[in-house]
């Protein structure tokens, strides 16, 4: 019998569901689509940095001052840019001129649907401020009537929208891929729909659809003041989670990172325990769940024992994780009064205990910034990223 003969496998970045460049790009272009790359890069670094002279944005990026103002011509007939007028300043000779994305000129219509019971919808400036919204009960449909339902919700906004409109971003329950095509989202009954094609038909707009927690992590990245390496858990009515390391998206080998919800963690019955779906995560920590085993009528020792546990469980998911890719942070999205206070220190608490104190003395746990638009914000996100390259 001879030995197998060893083979090296490799696979790109985007193979393993790892973008091929980080959301924030720092360093200028020398080779491939330098133009478009330091059109991002001037784009990001006022997006960080707010309103620059031209002299400025050549500094900070690396590029020339042709370049730079060859670039910030072209953003300003497109209207991505608007001149600020003249600095004030003490120095001799003329003050230089400010620029500045223009943050209010256009929007993205971005639709949650996250909610098992109400699909909702905005239109949302890239700042991620709300122009307008919608909403629609689902009822209970799933399939082909929450597809209509969907692609509805999207028009109407299209139609409402008062500034240009820099696409339509989706974030939804289920397994995505990187064309849009939800591949499975059981709650709503889809298999392989391709929603992304079918909004971009319908409205004729640039359609960005991707997993709702993802979306959800891509929000907490943009708008408000993550690390670069974090876990977004979602509790909602069921567990997922979004993850950026190093600046990146990390989608998985086929497209389902993140779904920590239906991981066994009821240990209680030993190594040798089969897959149970009451052994899984959603089991002790979504919503509903919580939510009949914390209501009013239950006293308050019971109540902090349900929260505890569902801590504990999350945190054995969670330690791993953290030990695997060395995360600055953990947060926690959902009903404040169900993950914070004693859930949030339980979790914490375990992993401090199952975690390697030299490399994670420093972890941090705390619930989003981003309050019940958390969904909104990141599909927002998502089509900024897609269109302009900034994050």
């Amino acid at each position: 019998m001879t030995a197998a003969t060893p083979r090296t496998l490799t696979a790109s970045p985007q193979r393993l569901g790892i973008p091929a460049r980080t959301l924030r790009p720092r360093v200028k272009a020398t080779l491939g689509d330098a133009k478009r790359h330091n059109r991002t890069l001037v784009l990001q670094t006022l997006h960080d940095t707010g309103a620059q002279s031209r002299a400025d944005l050549a500094r900070a990026t690396g590029l020339t001052k042709v370049t730079v103002s060859g670039l910030v011509a072209d953003l300003i007939t497109e209207g991505l840019l608007r001149e600020l007028g003249l600095r004030e300043s003490q120095r001799p000779g003329k003050p230089a001129t400010l620029v500045d994305i223009a943050r209010d000129a256009f929007a993205v219509v971005a639709l949650d649907l996250s909610d098992h019971r109400i699909m909702r919808g905005a239109v949302v400036t890239i700042e991620g401020t709300v122009l307008a919204r919608s909403e629609v009960e689902r009822a209970e449909a799933t399939g082909d009537a929450a597809r209509d339902l969907t692609v509805k919700l999207a028009t109407e906004l299209v139609a409402v929208a008062e500034i240009p409109l820099l696409g339509v971003g989706v974030g939804t329950p289920g397994v995505v891929d990187d064309h849009g095509v939800v591949r499975t989202a059981p709650n709503l009954g889809w298999e392989n729909l391709p929603l992304q094609e079918l909004i971009a038909e319908r409205t004729g707009l640039p359609t960005v659809v991707a997993n709702d927690a993802n979306v959800a992590a891509l929000a907490e990245y943009s708008f408000g003041e993550s690390s670069d390496n974090f876990i977004l858990i979602t509790v909602g009515h069921g567990v997922g989670s979004g993850i950026i390391v190093d600046g990146r998206t990390v989608a998985g080998s086929r497209f389902a990172s993140g779904e920590i919800g239906q991981v066994m963690v009821g240990t209680d019955h030993g190594l040798d325990a089969p897959y149970a779906r009451e052994q899984v995560l959603e089991h002790w920590l979504s919503v509903p769940s919580l939510t009949a085993a914390t209501g009013p009528e239950v006293p308050e020792a019971e109540r902090d024992r349900v929260l505890r546990e569902a801590g504990q469980r999350l945190g054995i998911v969670l330690a791993p994780a953290v030990g695997l890719l060395n995360l600055a942070e953990i947060v926690l999205a959902g009903p404040l009064e169900l993950i914070g206070g004693t859930l949030a220190d339980a979790t914490l608490e375990i992993l401090r205990r199952r975690t390697m104190p030299d490399s994670h003395s420093d972890l941090v746990l705390r619930t989003s910034t981003q309050g019940a638009d958390l969904i909104l914000r990141g599909a927002t996100a998502t089509v900024v990223r897609s269109q302009l390259g900034i994050s």
